[in-house]
């Protein structure tokens, strides 16, 4: 189970932009994400992007 919420800044581990989460879940009854999934939004230039990742691959961060 992930220790994130909505409203969480976190980042990947390995470096990346800040984002938000959005909602977290079981990404793979669907088949297209993980069990521990974290959804997340964030801003490239003006694009607001969203996508799942893996709760083990993120970590929260101080803005």
């Amino acid at each position: 189970m992930t220790n994130f919420s909505k409203g969480d800044v976190v980042q990947v581990k390995s470096g990346g932009p800040a984002m938000t989460v959005s909602d977290t879940g079981d990404y793979s009854v669907t088949g297209m994400g993980p069990k521990d999934g974290v959804q997340c939004i964030w801003f490239d230039g003006p694009k607001k992007v969203r996508d799942v990742f893996d709760a083990a691959t993120l970590e929260k961060i101080d803005e």
